[in-house]
């Protein structure tokens, strides 16, 4: 997992806990509002919770597909990998040749 994901992993984490200590701060304020409010963050939450497990089922599954590709066919991918090197080497090599200019 890269640095970014697990960061943004860590924070959706952080986020949810936070929102579940607000939610048992306010369990015994009374109030119309207070309640709804409840009720909608807890619905929320839930809705994170499903979505990132979506979120991660598919990246395992893609995942799991383009290893099964690679395997499938080694020398194509490995062609599609030098191809992709080349370009971005000679899209980088004219970006610093024109910034010098």
């Amino acid at each position: 997992m890269s640095k970014e994901t697990q960061a943004i992993s860590n924070d959706m984490g952080q986020l949810a806990e936070d929102a579940q200590a607000l939610m048992a701060a306010t369990a015994d304020v009374a109030g119309e509002k207070v309640a709804e409010a409840r009720k909608r963050l807890a619905a929320a939450l839930e809705r994170g919770k499903d979505l990132c497990g979506r979120a991660r089922e598919k990246v395992a599954q893609g995942a799991k597909a383009a290893d099964e590709a690679v395997h499938e066919h080694p020398y194509q991918a490995i062609a599609i990998g030098v191809g992709a090197g080349v370009l971005i080497g000679f899209l980088l090599a004219r970006r610093c040749c024109h910034s010098r200019d």
